[in-house]
């Protein structure tokens, strides 16, 4: 089979005259992604990146000036290869011997690729592995607080993401009520994975189950299609960042009304004791009672009895979208949650307790094999240093800074070299104003990327790179039954390269090569790569085909995906033959380690703590923005194309807000309105939508970000990015997290001339032949 793969899924291309003329999706996928047409119509696009670039001033580093400054808005200059790699590696040399490897920041944070093989965050960690290794980051935007927590609470990460999971079939045998805070919006971000996927089940399991007679969804958020074309699906308007005030309402109904689980309390978990006081409020905290959750939340009382009521009576699956957690104090609502399900004692039951992100990844809860995706391998990295991938602005801007991370503590690095690939900080990044001068820091900032993106406009020296369609790769997803060939299609599109020739490139310019490629072209790492899944199925008792039968089917379903499991279930057979990773082996409701951690403003149990921006404390005219992850595009990929570009309202990102909140700021639909605080302020285009919370606007993610004035720090975003407005906060001291859900802002109808959006236009000279720089002697 002739195919390629994407994160949103598998594709067939068909070609004319040796271009692409058409994605057709996978013949057996049931749903394919809206984003495949938007995959073409980048593929050619001006967009692309036709050759390696310089930023003129960089070049010319003329003395008595900083060329630091430029960024963003400086042109740049077109050298040939040979030229590119060598000012590249005569940096990359030069940064290591002034100030040694700690000095360069490879963190490098994004999706890349679907390719195991091709994915540029991998090779570039290897690429420096091979000299010694650099500053990386740690956690996920996508969940970092939890991404702490969890293993503290309940020892480990699967209940969040990937490994294993309460499967859709038990959910749909067994469960009678689900729960989902947050949502499940399978028209988003379930239509995509890292690493693909073949078919789209979500969708078809949900249905299944929400048309299960007697089954019932709650969907608890303040955007009624968080959980959309689901039936029996009850949506519970609620006023964001407040989750875990309506659990803990919901714990005082059970401990009240006796509804707990008493053996299963005492059996599995570690603290109840403590929590019980602070829900009841003998431990001198206001008593967490319906009245007091109600006027915190906005969900009535009787609502709130019935919910409690619900969960108590029926097999119960509690869930949570990870947006929930990338909040003030974004560690609460996981740990509230896990706790609510060990009050109800059906933790490890078929079909009850509790998992999260069936909604937040594709596939999520699809029986999966045990077998995993391969994983090029990295390295070692001889540096150790990881920063919080929340804190990278603060590790440019503050050199030698410290700060409290789960129990120790991160000093941060005087960083002169940052080399991203595969990402687009200025899209995932918060208060985007302050990456902005962050990246008027270092002395060399050097990006991989296919595309002119926000990030490869302040790059100093630009690689142009291909895309899945121009190279050869394998892929599996941690969501997905299949292993897949990535088949090249086309010739390189102008002169990219792939991210492992560029590398290679620099390393042998670097003394190297023979330590990064490991005597290996691109076909014997797809080789090395299927062999690594092929050995732990053989060793299973499942041998796969030789990789030569693999490559010619094109797709290889791998063998023993359970289609009954339960999160849990063997800890709930046996506890001590199955002990948990936390220190009492037990599910801790109270945590000895966060208590001797001593961290101002983080009790060691789950508790009600009071953001520092939400409606409860918002002014007259603000308005609280959820800016949550689009459904036509991935983050930032593909916003110039398909579906996203169709979104857009004068060429601006779309805004929703309530007809109630539109009237009484004059807005009409359609307008473009000026949304902004203290720390920024976008266009968007306005589109009024009853299917909020009043109070409530929402504007996605991943507009490609474009200040009226480039390079100048608090320019109006003309485009829509709402990271110009999210706060720098970090969610605890324990996590260091981000925090975009906790946003207040004010929004009004734009008056005066609209500025144009160019960002969906390259750069200035950059698809006109340039002067050519002399490659270094």
């Amino acid at each position: 089979m002739t195919q390629s793969v994407f994160h949103w899924g598998a594709v067939r291309p068909v070609l004319k005259d040796g271009r692409v003329v058409r994605l057709a999706p996978f013949s057996a996928d049931p749903n394919p992604s809206q984003l495949i047409d938007g995959t073409l119509a980048g593929l050619y696009s001006d967009l692309r990146i036709l050759q390696p670039m310089i930023r003129t001033s960089w070049l010319k580093r003329t003395t008595g000036t900083d060329h630091r400054l430029g960024r963003g808005r400086d042109e740049f200059t077109a050298v040939d290869w040979p030229a590119a790699l060598g000012l590249a590696s005569e940096a990359i040399r030069r940064t290591i011997d002034r100030y040694g490897n700690q000095a360069i920041y490879a963190g490098s944070y994004g999706w890349a690729s679907a390719g195991r093989f091709h994915h540029a965050p991998s090779l570039l960690h290897r690429f420096f592995n091979t000299l010694g290794g650099s500053v990386q980051h740690q956690q996920t935007y996508s969940y970092a607080a939890v991404q702490v927590v969890c293993p503290h609470v309940i020892g480990t990460n699967d209940i969040i993401s990937g490994g294993s999971s309460t499967t859709w079939p038990s959910i749909i045998t067994h469960t009678e009520r689900l729960f989902l805070f947050g949502g499940l919006n399978q028209k988003k971000n379930a239509q995509v994975s890292a690493g693909g996927l073949l078919i789209h089940e979500t969708t078809r399991y949900a249905t299944v189950a929400a048309k299960k007679p007697g089954f019932r969804i709650y969907s608890i958020s303040p955007i009624r299609d968080d959980t959309p074309d689901l039936p029996n699906t009850v949506w519970v308007p609620i006023r964001p960042g407040t989750d875990t005030a309506l659990m803990l309402g919901i714990a005082y109904i059970l401990i009240k009304r006796h509804k707990t689980d008493a053996q299963f309390l005492a059996q599995y978990t570690v603290g109840y004791e403590r929590l019980r006081d602070y829900v009841e409020g003998t431990n001198g905290s206001p008593a967490k009672t319906p009245d007091w959750a109600s006027k915190i939340t906005g969900v009535s009382v009787d609502l709130i009895n019935d919910l409690a009521m619900q969960m108590a009576d029926h097999r119960t699956l509690l869930s949570s979208a990870w947006a929930l957690q990338r909040a003030d104090h974004g560690e609460q609502p996981y740990w509230m949650m896990i706790a609510l399900a060990c009050l109800l004692g059906q933790i490890g039951l078929p079909g009850g307790g509790v998992c999260f992100g069936y909604g937040s990844m594709g596939n999520r809860g699809v029986p999966r094999s045990p077998y995993g995706s391969p994983r090029m391998e990295e390295g070692t990295n001889r540096v150790g240093l990881r920063i919080p991938v929340a804190r990278v602005a603060d590790m440019l801007l503050e050199p030698g800074a410290t700060i409290p991370f789960d129990g120790g503590e991160i000093r941060y690095p005087d960083i002169h070299m940052v080399y991203w690939a595969g990402g687009n900080p200025f899209h995932h990044h918060q208060d985007l104003n302050r990456l902005v001068k962050a990246f008027f820091v270092p002395e060399t900032v050097i990006v991989n990327e296919p595309y002119w993106t926000a990030t490869a406009r302040r790059a100093d020296i630009v690689f142009p790179v291909t895309t899945a369609l121009e190279r050869n790769d394998i892929t599996a997803s941690t969501m997905d039954n299949h292993l897949m060939a990535i088949k090249r299609q086309i010739a390189p599109v102008g002169e990219s390269r792939n991210d492992f020739d560029i590398f290679r490139g620099l390393a042998q310019r670097l003394g190297v090569e023979s330590l990064f490629t490991e005597g290996l072209e691109e076909m014997g790492w797809l080789n090395r790569l299927y062999a690594e899944v092929a050995d732990r199925c053989s060793q299973a008792g499942h041998p796969l085909p030789a990789f030569e039968e693999f490559w010619t089917r094109g797709t290889l379903e791998l063998p023993q995906a359970q289609q009954y499991h339960d999160l849990f279930a063997d800890f709930r057979a046996d506890p001590r033959k199955h002990a948990l990773e936390t220190p009492s082996g037990r599910i801790e409701l109270w945590s000895q380690t966060i208590a001797d951690f001593s961290l101002s403003g983080l009790p060691p149990h789950p508790a009600w703590l009071e953001p520092c921006e939400w409606l409860g404390n918002a002014q007259a005219d603000e308005l609280h923005l959820v800016s949550n992850q689009p459904a036509t595009r991935l983050h930032s990929q593909l916003d110039a194309f398909g579906a996203s570009a169709s979104s857009k309202i004068h060429d601006r990102e779309p805004l929703r807000i309530h007809p109630a909140d539109a009237k009484a700021r004059g807005i009409r639909d359609g307008q473009v309105v000026r949304v902004y605080n203290e720390r920024g302020a976008c266009l968007a285009g306005a589109v009024i939508d009853d299917g909020l919370l009043q109070g409530v606007v929402q504007l996605s993610t991943g507009a490609w970000y474009e200040p009226q004035t480039p390079g100048v720090p608090g320019s109006l975003d003309v485009h829509g990015n709402p990271n110009v407005l999210t706060p720098n906060r970090p969610s605890s001291l324990l996590t260091q997290a981000p925090t975009p859900g906790s946003t207040l802002v004010k929004v009004e109808v734009f008056v005066g001339e609209l500025p144009p959006v160019r960002i969906h236009r390259p750069p200035e000279g950059s698809c006109k032949p340039s002067r050519q720089a002399k490659s270094p002697a």
